[in-house]
């Protein structure tokens, strides 16, 4: 039987009030937060000067490493806009009442999300000019359509599951409601349900562009000359590891950073009646 105090209480609940109060949580919280970001901190200060050539760091630059940045910011570009847009089509897919629609988009998104993007990657870039004969495959330098392609396919299903996600959390009197004031359905849900799905769905869509940006790493294996490309070749010659590193790292945070802080102010645009814009 647990103990107790003249006041009723029991020692676990005054274990409880005098060190897992909200102060006291508080405080190791920061504790905690304020200890990992001094050891990172020392972690990266310590590379930065003891590992990193700054001769070689602004050799390599250009034209290796912004060829590459630019390169990975157009295919994230070409990848996101189209991803987005196959995305939508096939969220509604995924609600659709129709079912030959909902089962292939359903296929879709199941067969996308199923397998790796590395594989997807391959499947197009060596399997599609296979159709063809040796040599005469119509496109020439296809790694990077392939790549765009394949970002494009992959993403669009996680695209697609974040709007029927949105969709779904829409309440089904709105659809009503528009359908009662004469619109027909493909007007209500353009008017009326996607506005409001595109706000529940905008972080997840934010959050897998953002790993879309990550995935244009994989491109090194179907010889796109992106970032990690440009790594390994640096690596190769000059047995510097650290140094072009710090350049990968950096190239990535200058797409993915800005793209948090647009997703975020898209969030705060849509926050229809809140408080946060």
């Amino acid at each position: 039987m647990a103990e107790s105090y003249s006041d009723g209480r029991t020692a676990d609940e005054e274990f409880q009030e005098q060190f897992l109060n909200d102060k006291t949580l508080k405080f190791a919280g920061a504790a905690f937060a304020s200890l990992f970001t001094l050891v990172v901190g020392l972690f990266i200060g310590a590379i930065i000067f003891t590992q990193v050539d700054f001769g070689l760091f602004v050799e390599i630059i250009y034209p290796q490493f912004i060829e590459a940045y630019l390169l990975v910011l157009g295919i994230f570009l070409a990848g996101s806009f189209l991803s987005i847009i196959a995305g939508i089509f096939v969220g509604l897919g995924r609600v659709s009442k129709t079912r030959i629609t909902n089962t292939v988009a359903s296929g879709y998104v199941e067969f996308f999300r199923g397998t790796p993007l590395l594989f997807q990657l391959i499947v197009i870039f060596f399997g599609i000019p296979a159709f063809w004969p040796p040599g005469q495959f119509p496109i020439p330098n296809w790694a990077i359509p392939a790549a765009i392609i394949g970002l494009t396919l992959n993403h669009a299903a996680y695209v697609g599951e974040a709007v029927r996600g949105g969709i779904n959390a829409v309440p089904e009197g709105q659809m009503e409601a528009a359908r009662s004031l004469g619109m027909s359905y493909v007007q209500a849900m353009r008017e009326v349900v996607l506005p409001q799905a595109w706000r529940n769905a905008l972080a997840a869509i934010g959050n897998d562009q953002v790993i879309l940006v990550k995935d244009t790493s994989l491109l090194t294996v179907i010889a796109v000359p992106e970032l990690i490309s440009a790594f390994r070749q640096i690596n190769s010659a000059t047995f510097d590891p650290w140094t072009p590193i710090l350049l990968v790292a950096i190239a990535y945070l200058g797409i993915t950073l800005p793209l948090g802080k647009v997703v975020r102010y898209l969030e705060a645009r849509s926050d229809w009646g809140g408080d946060r814009r």
